[in-house]
């Protein structure tokens, strides 16, 4: 079966990963291939300060890398809690191909990796280390504008130092820029990925949706693909990748999959402001050479853009539905 490849990615800096991987996707490379390249494209882009080398770090000062991948629910890799190694999502895959393992956590996930031959790298940035020393002296000095939905809310940032939670009575936190990527190849081939320095200055410790197989991503060949990005918190309380991909299996078109996954959390969590996640969806390429069934964005409110990258080339959009606009 022959399928025009695509990815889909979140936000609108996409393109600095969808075109590494839509090279290796039209050369007739496979999807795995693509989505780890497009993800450490963006994890090595220091001007992106939510993922990688350049993500803002916890409240004590110090960055730390979540990522998986998935192919199928019986290869699947993951990390998290790396402080010393740049593309969690290339490291996640050597954890799926060289243990018996799905994941691997701080210290024993930066010795794998050093083992692996992965070279360590600084992951603050002078940038970065400024942003925080302004939010330690003072959270008020930060451009909340620029950094809105991903930093912990004002009234919580004091406990976030503290070693505090960062979740409030009305709800969790707020959400932050993770990049999620989905693709598929000239041979119908469903992959994904998706990586995130997590929220910024975040509890020590913490792990959001990102790393954790059927929260951040889910990929099944004979269902769909599904990943997240937003507030980590809200994602994990739904399963929110894997049931959208559940809702495929039982015959959702990948928006409407997703638009219930995104209705149910606006149901059943009090939503603050700056609450937002966003969701992307792929169906799979059906038997008998039938017509693939394509994908799907979706976002509770404005503010999310997504990266497609096909035969029609790349291009960045508004989702495919926002559910609060």
């Amino acid at each position: 079966m022959h399928t025009d490849p695509a990815i889909l990615s979140t936000w609108s800096f996409g393109p600095i990963g969808n075109e590494p991987g839509m090279a290796i996707l039209r050369r007739g490379g496979d999807a795995l291939d693509a989505v780890i390249a497009a993800a450490t494209a963006v994890e090595n882009d220091p001007t992106i300060n939510s993922v990688g080398i350049g993500g803002l770090p916890d409240a004590c000062g110090h960055v730390s890398l979540d990522g998986c991948i998935m192919t199928d629910p019986n290869r699947c890799g993951s990390v998290a809690g790396l402080r010393r190694f740049a593309n969690p999502c290339a490291i996640a895959r050597r954890v799926m191909e060289k243990t018996i393992h799905i994941m691997l956590v701080g210290e024993g996930a930066d010795e794998f990796a050093a083992r692996e031959g992965f070279t360590p790298t600084e992951l603050l940035t002078d940038h970065s280390r400024a942003e925080w020393h302004k939010w330690a002296a003072d959270p008020r000095n930060l451009d909340r504008a620029k950094y809105q939905g991903w930093i912990p809310p004002l009234n919580l940032e004091e406990r976030a130092r503290d070693g505090g939670g960062v979740t409030g009575g009305d709800g969790p936190s707020a959400s932050h820029d993770t990049v999620s990527i989905l693709a598929i190849d000239q041979h119908a081939r469903l992959a994904g990925a998706c990586s995130t320095s997590g929220m910024a200055f975040k509890v020590p410790g913490r792990v959001g949706d990102s790393p954790i197989i059927g929260h951040g991503l889910y990929v099944d060949q004979q269902a769909g693909a599904a990943a997240a990005t937003g507030n980590g918190e809200l994602v994990m309380g739904t399963c929110g990748s894997f049931l959208a991909v559940e809702l495929m299996r039982r015959g959702a078109a990948p928006l409407d999959a997703i638009a219930e996954v995104l209705e149910r959390i606006t149901r059943r969590f009090a939503l603050g402001p700056d609450h937002q996640v966003a969701m992307l969806a792929m169906a799979p390429a059906p038997a008998h050479g039938k017509e693939w069934g394509g994908w799907a964005t979706a976002a509770i409110r404005p503010g999310f853009r997504h990266t497609i990258t096909d035969a029609g080339g790349t291009r960045v959009d508004e989702p495919s539905r926002v559910l609060q606009p």
